[in-house]
């Protein structure tokens, strides 16, 4: 007998327990307001709020396409200047890119989730809202650059030696760099909430195979993420070492080597193109059902294919780089890789076609948009074919062949599903309808810009047009296609602003959106449009793909309070953590409401890379610690806090625990899901490490200082005892030997301190000096690396010694101490790779 089968029949109706259970609801939901909304957290009003900066970003960005074209509008232009050019040239594509691209897919995912999955809430709404502020801030800070003059020109790609020669760029780079840097952590931490909100807060019942498409694609973005933003990190944090403190990474007569930017970048930037792509067929996929009237063909078949893209996009950042001199063995194999790639991609495209043969096709606005992807992608994709031939990559390289077809693969791959739906799930936001009539004239206006902008280009990246270029020649023959391209740019243009003003208007007037409108098959639609804070009146059992297509009276069931947590006695906002596999309830979460925590918490960690860029180290530190000092009050008031009882009834008899820790804890995964990108940037230094070996010969070079082996030894085992210590403290704790497991803690601190003092020592005695060269500069971020994450580890053992003391801790009610543990596992590891690198590895390579 399964736990489905053991569940009580629901309670006869009672209207008055019906109004006192929705007022209870509506109060422990309800949102602030006036200035008090800047400290709202829950999903539904973040995602709002980041799809909105989303989209402003991408509207700064566009008027910067425009100027660009404008300059290129006709040869020998002096609109604009070339330092002017390159800023906005740069900015355009980093805005793109970063600040609309990858946040945009947040931004619907934030909003949408949990809907789609059937529950309330997202398992950590401050991480969101710290995502958001994060995410605002750095992109103002970036893009505000351009109005004093003072914005990155080096190509949204950043490639050294420029980007690292300071006499060459000026703040504007650092202002890239750390700017980006802060906008990564806003991405990853959205990511991680993600994550772990498809893992573990699916509606009871709805198991892996039940789960939307949506939802896969969103899990197997945020693994992308994690795997392809902490490398440019590592590289970011490469090149400001290099520009603030002269270490040599990638100064040639240092030996450094100005590939290993490229190398890092891109290894980010060919995963991104998917990170951006997949989501946006994941809304096709989400809404093809509704205009089909039937499930999408190959359901199991479009999810492996998404993780085959995914794993493939990993093994294709050399696709960039085949004019850099690399061995031809190296280019036959990414140049197969980029060609395989179509495979997956194509299995999609045609399980959408199937479905829509196979199907009722329905003729909608959002179908029109989806129809125009499709069109749009897939000539773009076959551009990708073509250029993933070394031999036409080697003539187009670095032309307006690039851009053309990097515009077609984005655009037609993200931009018009993304208006697809727009127009799909505007009345779940709004609760009215756009206009067809006005649609119609965006589509065409925006269908037909995009191919008269792009498709010109093509012709002159063969005809030898550079990208990247401020002006050209009448002689060179392509003034006539670039005024078509302007022109072009411009419908673009227009039809956005139709768009715009057709979501603005006002629409008093017209009559309330009906209840699922476009007879969609999707949990999002199962509430009233637009819903209330609280999302679904209870939180139902899904035993389907298509649940409100599959189970008819569902809808009626979670509106009349019938399924699970269909009340808030305590006053506390609530969600059911279910488990990964088959989403069988595990316990109930408690997540906290309303707070001006992530707000001034993303405020200190901006100010620390704002006040970086000018150097401004005593405000860096003051503001590092505010932070500190924020998220210790964060995570002491918001994690793991001690229930008043074990468990509760959370309907239909089904009575669960309201506390977790070890893995079946929503907080035990986003820790593991947390360190696991940051060992993939600690794994970006060691790409380092192994790319300078390749390079020079011998590496260390001869005469080069080597770490001292005594104090790398000492190192070794205080940092490795500190590992044991903590994991023996969280064992001790459960054993109920509490104060054996705080004097274990203390032990285990001093331990973290003294290793990481010999660590440095073990450097510095020898002299290593990372301005001298690469081999230098490589040890020491290595080591400082693992200093910096054994002081934050210092830390947490400190905020856990604090919380055993004060009984926040007990054998019980362990979380905190796990997820500690869990978090020393990493740290520990990246202990012993540092070491062996430093201590064991050079002795192999010591002599010529």
């Amino acid at each position: 007998m399964t736990w489905i089968d053991r569940l009580a029949p629901p309670p006869p109706p009672d209207p008055d327990r019906h109004a006192a259970e929705t007022a209870r609801l509506n109060e422990v939901w309800e949102q602030p307001k006036g200035i008090a909304r800047l400290t709202v957290v829950n999903n539904s009003s973040i995602g709002k709020w980041y799809l909105i900066a989303s989209m402003a970003f991408f509207t700064f960005a566009g008027i910067l396409a425009l100027l660009i074209r404008l300059q290129l509008a006709v040869p020998d232009n002096d609109l604009l200047t070339a330092r002017f050019y390159n800023q906005a040239f740069t900015l355009h594509g980093t805005a793109m890119m970063f600040l609309f691209a990858v946040p945009i897919f947040e931004a619907v995912a934030i909003l949408m989730m949990p809907s789609l999955l059937g529950t309330r809430e997202m398992p950590f709404p401050r991480l969101s809202a710290f995502s958001f502020w994060c995410f605002v801030i750095g992109g103002v800070f970036v893009c505000g650059s351009i109005l004093f003059d003072a914005a990155p020109d080096s190509g949204w790609f950043m490639y050294a030696p420029l980007s690292s020669d300071t006499r060459q760029t000026g703040i504007g780079t650092d202002i890239w760099l750390l700017g980006l840097s802060f906008i990564e952590v806003a991405s990853i931490a959205a990511a991680v909430e993600l994550i772990v909100g498809v893992l573990k807060c699916r509606a009871p019942g709805m198991r892996l195979n039940l789960m939307p498409l949506y939802g896969w694609y969103v899990l197997v973005v945020g693994a992308m993420i994690l795997f392809a933003f902490p490398p440019l990190i590592a590289g970011d944090l490469m090149l400001e070492m290099e520009r603030a403190f002269d270490w040599a990474f990638f100064d040639v007569t240092r030996g450094g080597d100005p590939l290993l930017w490229q190398h890092l970048f891109w290894i980010f930037g060919h995963p991104e193109v998917y990170i951006v792509f997949l989501p946006s067929i994941a809304l096709i996929a989400t809404m093809l059902p509704a205009f089909t009237r039937r499930g999408v063909v190959g359901h199991s078949w479009i999810v492996l294919s998404a993780v085959g893209v995914a794993f493939i996009s990993f093994g294709l950042w050399v696709h960039h780089m085949y004019t850099t001199g690399l061995p031809e063995i190296s280019l036959a194999f990414f140049s197969a890789a980029s060609e395989a790639v179509a495979i997956p991609t194509g299995i999609q495209i045609f399980c959408f076609i199937a479905t829509i043969y196979m199907g009722t096709f329905v003729r909608s606005m959002p179908m029109l948009f989806a129809a125009g992807a499709l069109a749009i992608f897939v000539f773009g994709g076959l551009t990708g074919v073509m250029i993933a031939v070394v031999p036409f990559d080697m003539q187009v390289h670095d032309s307006h062949f690039i851009v053309a077809h990097l515009h077609y693969t984005l655009i037609g791959g993200a931009l018009f599903p993304l208006f697809a739906g727009y127009y799909y799930w505007f009345p779940f936001v709004t609760g009215h309808m756009l206009s067809r009539k006005a649609g119609l004239w965006v589509f065409w206006l925006i269908f037909g810009g995009f191919n008269i902008a792009f498709l010109p280009m093509h012709w002159t990246g063969i005809m030898g047009m550079p990208r990247r270029v401020w002006t050209y020649s009448a002689a060179d023959g392509w003034s006539t296609l670039n005024l078509v391209s302007t022109i072009g740019a411009f419908g673009i243009a227009a039809g956005f602003l139709i768009l715009v003003i057709d979501s603005l208007r006002p629409k008093n007037r017209q009559p309330d959106c009906v209840r699922n409108p476009w007879q969609a098959p999707g949990l999002e639609w199962i509430d009233k449009v637009p819903g209330k804070n609280y999302g679904l009146r209870s939180i139902p059992l899904v035993t389907t793909r298509y649940p409100l297509w599959d189970q008819p009276d569902l809808q009626r069931q979670v509106e009349a309070g019938e399924w699970f947590l269909p009340d808030a006695p305590e006053g506390r906002r609530e969600l059911i953590v279910t488990d990964v596999l088959d989403a069988e309830p595990m316990y109930v979460q408690r997540v906290p409401g309303p707070g001006w925590l992530p707000f001034f918490a993303a405020i200190a960690l901006s100010l620390v890379f704002i006040l970086t860029t000018w150097h401004l180290w005593m405000l860096v530190i003051v503001s590092a610690i505010a932070f500190v000092v924020l998220l210790i009050w964060w995570l002491w008031t918001g994690t793991a806090r001690p229930p008043e009882t074990h468990a509760k009834d959370v309907g239909r008899g089904l009575r669960l625990p309201v506390y977790a820790s070890g893995d079946g804890s929503a907080g035990w995964w986003a820790m593991f899901i947390t360190m696991t990108g940051d060992l993939t940037a600690f794994l970006g230094i060691v790409f380092a490490f192994f790319f300078f070996w390749t390079v020079h010969d011998p590496f260390p070079p001869v005469g080069s200082g080597l770490p001292d082996t005594g104090f790398l030894m000492i190192a070794a085992v205080l940092l490795i005892g500190a590992w044991v210590a903590v994991g023996a403290s969280k064992r001790l704790n459960r054993n109920g030997r509490v104060n054996a497991a705080l004097w274990l803690l203390v032990a285990g601190l001093l331990a973290a301190m003294g290793g990481c003092a010999a660590l440095i020592w073990a450097l510095r005695v020898n002299g290593l000096d990372p301005t001298a060269h690469a081999w230098d500069a490589t040890c020491w971020l290595l080591a400082l690396w693992v200093c910096a994450h054994v002081g934050i580890g210092m830390l947490i053992i400190g905020y856990c010694a604090a919380g055993i003391f004060w009984r926040k801790i007990t054998p019980a009610w362990d979380a905190d101490l796990g997820n500690v543990a869990l978090y020393w596992h990493f740290v520990g590891l990246s202990v012993v790779v540092t070491l062996t690198l430093l201590g064991l590895f050079p002795l192999l390579r010591a002599t010529p």
